[in-house]
């Protein structure tokens, strides 16, 4: 596991002294630098990016104010040379806070701190991916991955689970039971029929959910409900 990094800051020789102390660590690559905060949110917003090594004190915009615009929100160290700053960095929920002149022992801290929050967020993922529920069908208990759910379906005492290439599997329970067995927030119900897996959302009109495979109807019931988790 390795960091794609960026750093922002109006001066070149802090620049230069980011570059230096990132090449002696292994699991980091600088990617790019700015002189121009402008230039380089931009860049952030437009490119994957780890972790910004973002000066706070600039003279077009504050590093504190570009965090805070970002579309994109990677993990964040603020550099300056100002220590009135750390309040607003922290704030923000910042990896860390480096207060110049930085020195190297305590810049690697700040990158292994990093380093722990993604692979963190890295072990949250791979279980989510690998998550699954068992229902009874066809006088066996079966195993359902989550992730490949494409929605559930009720139909009268049974719920049907379509399944991404897989034939439907149907099982004696109703949607109130088996989305209890779903994890909040990924499933949610649209409709008195049918509970959907909120990732494959593709677009909303007209009280209709468009998902990956299939158009289905928001239930008048549920539309407000759906709006507060969709918009």
């Amino acid at each position: 596991m390795f960091l794609k990094c960026v750093a922002i800051d109006d001066e070149p020789l802090a620049l230069k002294l980011i570059s230096a102390y990132i090449s002696r660590i292994p699991e980091v690559k600088l990617i790019n630098t700015f002189e121009d905060a402008i230039s380089g949110a931009e860049y952030i917003n437009h490119t994957p990016v780890d972790l910004v090594f973002l000066d706070i004190n600039m003279p077009d915009i504050s590093g504190v104010d570009l965090a805070r615009a970002l579309k994109k929100k990677p993990m964040i160290i603020f550099t300056t040379a100002h220590k009135q700053f750390a309040f607003d960095g922290f704030e923000l929920d910042a990896v860390d806070y480096l207060l110049k002149p930085i020195d190297f022992e305590r810049f690697s801290k700040a990158i292994y701190k990093a380093l722990d929050i993604k692979r963190y967020k890295s072990d949250i993922v791979s279980a989510e991916e690998d998550a699954f529920i068992y229902v009874h069908s066809e006088y066996r208990m079966i195993k359902i991955i989550l992730k490949q759910i494409e929605y559930i379906e009720s139909m009268e005492d049974y719920v049907k689970i379509h399944i991404h290439n897989e034939k439907p599997i149907l099982s004696l329970m109703t949607l109130k039971k088996i989305l209890e067995m779903l994890p909040d927030p990924q499933f949610k119900r649209i409709h008195r029929s049918y509970i959907i897996p909120v990732s494959k959302v593709r677009s909303v009109q007209n009280k209709k959910i468009q998902l990956e495979t299939v158009v289905l109807p928001i239930g008048d019931s549920y539309l407000e409900n759906v709006k507060t988790w969709l918009y």
